[in-house]
């Protein structure tokens, strides 16, 4: 039966003998040849995402990645803290001198540590309304927070306070670190990037990264994500200086962008790969969440990139964890079609596999691969997926590279007899061989 499917697949390409036979060799467009993506990615670092959903997806196998606040980390180093002239000068001088364009930036980074009860949510309605154009209404909200710390006359510099309650260590971060989750920047302390000052910026990008380096290894400073999803052109700059790729914006040529707030789907798209960012809020239902992953299902380049923030009543937008064990099972059960990953696997696969060049090179009873590309080796090490298509007398069949050396049964398509193996990069030719 296999030797008589085999001679209909010769026939249907054009094989007529053996001796007509000619490798190919290609890169799957997702890893394990699968038709698409998926990335669960979490903000902010509140309790239940540990607590709750991780487990839930080290059940099932899953890998995630979790974009966290240092600064809500007990035992981190770089505290939160406004750099620059004394707030006591500031404030002083904002009784005389109203803020405008040329100072929004130095008093919208100072508002957070004011000694008001509502300072960081001030500050936080400056920068969204900065990032909407409304910079009159932004400076207002600047005026009104010094407004208030003047009438209380108070001079001192307060730490805003994220969250309250119990708080995820490093001990167990580090742990599920090892387990092969991403942990990634989402700056110390959570403030609106778009209207802090340069200094502050930096420091809130800088440290955080340098933190989660000294605690984790520079696995986790590849990808990041600027809080409040922010796309500030500023922003987007000083980001990418710092970190390789950003959940914000993935400026690429073969990939379209549709993030949270797009109401474009992939079937608009005719890129090479498609970014596809859905956001779960508390009203968002179970069905609408699975019809994203149906959407997945009818297409072959979209990557859902999925962003989640609070669990079980803590956090912002909180969903049950009820919900996340159906969600993430019903992704198990089309797991055949889906490739689901860490934001960093996903992004450094796309760039390898883009960027890559095959030569082969066949004699009798072997073929042999060379796979390169001329990314920087020390970040863009993942191993891509090749499908060889090889000759469909062989029995056995054997890929090496390096010390590394399996064997498969050959599987075959419409096409041909393949093999399907996972290869490095700018490492040691693959070799593929088998017998008559």
């Amino acid at each position: 039966m296999i030797r008589m499917l085999i001679i209909t697949l010769w026939v249907l390409a054009g094989i007529t003998s053996c001796s007509d036979f000619k490798s190919e060799t290609a890169i799957t467009k997702w890893q394990d040849d699968k038709k698409a993506a998926i990335s669960m990615t979490f903000d902010d670092a509140t309790i239940n995402q540990f607590r709750q959903a991780l487990p839930i997806m080290n059940n099932l196998g899953y890998r995630g990645t979790f974009y966290i606040n240092t600064a809500d980390i007990p035992g981190s180093q770089f505290p939160p803290k406004f750099l620059g002239r004394p707030i006591a000068e500031i404030i002083k001088e904002t009784a005389n001198s109203p803020t405008t364009r040329e100072n929004l930036f130095e008093r919208a980074s100072a508002v957070r540590f004011l000694d008001i009860e509502n300072a960081v949510e001030l500050h936080n309605s400056a920068g969204s309304l900065f990032e909407s154009g409304k910079i009159t209404e932004a400076i207002a909200k600047v005026e009104e927070a010094f407004a208030a710390v003047r009438k209380k006359k108070s001079f001192r510099e307060v730490r805003p306070v994220l969250h309250e309650g119990e708080l995820i260590t490093w001990k167990e971060i580090k742990q599920f670190a090892s387990q092969g989750h991403e942990f990634g920047s989402h700056t110390i302390s959570h403030p609106r990037l778009a209207v802090l000052d340069e200094q502050n910026l930096l420091y809130e990008m800088e440290k955080c990264k340098e933190e989660i380096l000294n605690q984790l290894g520079p696995e986790h400073t590849f990808s990041a994500e600027c809080p409040f999803g922010t796309e500030n052109e500023r922003v987007m700059e000083y980001a990418y200086k710092i970190h390789p790729a950003l959940r914000n914006r993935m400026p690429e040529p073969f990939l379209e962008e549709f993030n949270r707030g797009s109401k474009m789907t992939p079937a608009s798209s005719d890129k090479e790969y498609v970014q596809w960012q859905r956001g779960p809020l508390q009203k968002t239902t179970i069905d609408v969440m699975k019809s994203w992953v149906d959407t997945l299902l009818i297409h072959d380049n979209v990557w859902l990139v999925l962003t989640f923030h609070g669990i079980d009543g803590i956090g912002w937008e909180a969903k049950p964890h009820e919900e996340l064990q159906e969600y993430f099972g019903y992704m198990k059960q089309h797991e055949e079609n889906l490739w689901v990953a860490p934001f960093r696997e996903v992004t450094k696969y796309m760039r390898e596999r883009v960027n890559a060049k095959l030569n082969t090179v066949e004699s009798a009873g072997k073929i042999v691969i060379s796979i390169t590309h001329s990314l920087d080796p020390a970040l863009y090490n993942f191993p891509l997926t090749l499908k060889t298509y090889v000759d469909p007398d062989w029995k056995n069949v054997s890929v090496k590279q390096g010390s590394k050396n399996v064997t498969f049964q050959l599987t075959a398509d419409e096409k041909a007899s393949y093999v399907l193996y996972h290869a490095f990069p700018n490492s040691e030719d693959i070799e593929i061989s088998g017998e008559d």
